[in-house]
């Protein structure tokens, strides 16, 4: 049995995620206690206590995802299931940096402050109510590919995540997008439909935020991971920490190719995938990607008690 450790993205945050884990385990806790000191704030009570509108600023979504992810890990790890028993890492867009966190390629402080740029980037990338982003149901990423291009008509639109078989985001310029959403429908798109999102993610219309991250990137210590990480933009398993930085700013604009990442675990003998963090978005996708392999999320101390079952 071969194992994998995958990390959410955007859109699984909600308030008082991590805190049963910051509550049962001590080295749960101390992420928190780290994230917020590296970020100058406290993002904790942001997280726990404070209002949906706000932690879902990008700039805060981004930093708490990652910290819950990486809280998750340290509980896990605290209970005997540590990154040795995993074969691979890799995460869904921001993600992708829990990812390299959690195999030591990048430290949890240079984490944090990383993504709170990262989406501050993102976020100033492009005006509100210029961009757009929309899920099509029930397309393959070629019919979704083929949609973007035709929506396009001189503004940019653009398969953004290849989630599943069946579901591909699409992001670029607003009319565009809603464009791409009739053309979807009458190419036989069980639905279509747009995003609450505040920017237009992974799309050409990013490229501001990505030479803002080139910056911070190339400001930052990268170490070669412990163990491979499936790069979004490669679907593929990367070990040279210098090809890393790269690879983070092309993601910024490129699209996040999830599922041909899981398809390349799977074909590599994974059986077994561990969602760690926020929300169970991944393991629904995994099951429509890789039916023969097992996902289960874990979020919780429950979540970590039933392994031991």
């Amino acid at each position: 049995m071969s194992r994998a450790f995958v990390f959410p993205g955007q859109g699984a945050q909600t308030i008082g995620m991590g805190r049963a884990l910051a509550e049962a385990f001590p080295a749960a806790r101390a992420v928190f206690d780290e994230v917020d000191a590296a970020l100058g704030e406290k993002l904790s009570a942001l997280i726990w206590d404070g209002d949906i509108a706000t932690l879902t600023m990008t700039e805060n979504a981004q930093p708490a995802l990652m910290a819950t992810s990486i809280a998750a890990l340290r509980a896990l790890e605290a209970e005997g299931f540590g990154l040795e028993q995993a074969s691979f890492v890799a995460g869904h867009s921001l993600g992708e940096y829990s990812a390299l966190c959690a195999a030591g390629a990048l430290s949890l402080s240079d984490t944090a402050r990383l993504l709170k740029i990262r989406g501050r980037a993102m976020q100033e990338a492009v005006p509100v109510g210029i961009g757009a982003m929309a899920a099509l149901l029930g397309l393959d990423f070629a019919t979704a590919t083929a949609v973007a291009q035709e929506a396009a008509q001189g503004e940019v639109c653009q398969a953004a995540n290849d989630n599943d078989p069946a579901q591909v985001v699409v992001s670029g310029h607003k009319a565009a997008v809603e464009r791409a959403l009739e053309i979807a429908k009458s190419r036989g798109a069980k639905r279509a439909i747009l995003l609450p999102v505040s920017a237009p993610f992974h799309c050409t219309l990013m490229q501001p935020a990505a030479h803002v991250m080139a910056e911070a990137l190339a400001a930052v210590p990268i170490s070669a991971p412990r163990l491979p990480v499936v790069v979004n933009v490669r679907a593929e398993a990367v070990t040279e920490p210098d090809r890393i930085a790269d690879l983070l700013v092309a993601q910024v604009t490129g699209a996040v190719r999830w599922r041909e990442s899981v398809l390349w675990m799977d074909q590599a003998g994974v059986t077994e995938f561990w969602e760690i963090g926020a929300g169970k978005a991944l393991s629904g996708m995994i099951r429509r990607i890789a039916p023969n392999a097992t996902s289960r999320a874990i979020g919780s101390p429950e979540d970590i008690a039933a392994l031991q079952a």
